[in-house]
């Protein structure tokens, strides 16, 4: 490494001292790279490209929920709203928004409860646990990331039909939790496979039980991967098409994806309307989201809860 001397004279001898100085880190970087970064236009162009697509379909939900059907019908979809109007959202207000609604968030508070109550436990188990049969139930967890509820349609509307269950909102909520819990239990357990140790074995010294090192340790530690199971199993349930669709049949327990079908008549469909439904439906989720999309980040980077 290169130095750079500077003369230091002591006051009183007349001696000259070279003392030796580091260069300087950024003298350092520019001299061994010889020129400065270039900025990165390709992933600059494609930053924008994605921005475009996602901006785009924003715009038109928003711009067609403010017009009037017959402003939505003369002018293209992407042109400027040219009279805005709130009518299409007092319509849908008016309609059955309310009630869905209500079942939509009762199905995925449910389900969330549900799912993180029993991933949580199941992930401290196999973490915890040396045992064989644990670990083939975590094998067994795993295998229902390759099974997709459509191929299973068919007998979990027959086991609904015996359980007597069918038309009810936990018709719904059961299967969203069974195929929900294997995302969330690997989840867990790779948070909590974080957790040193060490940390368990002081606790076990002090005295502490199973119970105490999962709600004192467990929990605490792993708050970023119990945020990120949770909005992906809310995000699940809140999108939920196919169960509310087979296993319903009551105008009363519709949810909101079921229900957008109200905007589809026999003579078209009423765009703007389902338009601004379909923005009212979004926002409690994606106002959810803001809240905890710094878990949620840190819980998909496998920062656990440190």
């Amino acid at each position: 490494m290169a130095v750079t001397d500077e003369r230091t004279h002591l006051r009183g001898s007349g001696i000259t001292v070279g003392v030796p100085v580091p260069p300087s880190p950024r003298r350092g970087r520019r001299f061994r790279s010889g020129r400065r970064e270039r900025p990165n236009w390709i992933a600059g162009v494609a930053s924008i490209v994605w921005l475009i697509f996602v901006i785009v379909p924003i715009y038109v939900i928003v711009r067609n929920s403010v017009q009037s059907r017959d402003a939505y019908i003369e002018g293209g979809p992407l042109s400027p709203p040219n009279e805005l109007t709130l009518e299409k959202f007092e319509q849908v207000l008016s309609g059955g928004f309310w009630t869905y609604l209500i079942n939509t968030v009762i199905v995925t508070v449910a389900t969330v409860a549900l799912t993180v109550g029993l991933a949580l436990p199941a992930a401290y188990a196999i973490v915890r646990s040396r045992s064989r049969l644990v670990g083939s139930m975590f094998r067994v967890f795993l295998l229902g990331l390759a099974i997709p509820a459509q191929a299973c349609i068919i007998p979990i509307y027959l086991i609904i039909i015996e359980m007597n269950l069918y038309d009810s909102l936990t018709a719904i909520v059961l299967p969203t939790v069974a195929f929900g819990l294997p995302l969330a239990v690997l989840v867990l357990t790779t948070v909590l496979r974080d957790v040193p140790r060490e940390l368990y074995e002081s606790m076990t010294l002090d005295g502490a039980g199973a119970a105490r090192l999962l709600w004192n340790l467990a929990i605490p530690m792993s708050r970023a991967g119990l945020v990120t199971i949770s909005i992906y199993s809310a995000l699940g349930a809140w999108n939920s098409f196919l169960f509310p669709l087979i296993l319903t049949q009551s105008e009363d327990l519709r949810v909101l994806t079921v229900g957008l079908y109200d905007f589809r008549t026999q003579y078209g469909i009423d765009v703007p309307a389902l338009m601004a439904a379909v923005l009212l439906s979004a926002l409690p989720i994606f106002v959810a989201y803001l809240f905890a999309r710094r878990w949620l980040i840190a819980g998909m980077a496998g920062l656990g809860g440190k």
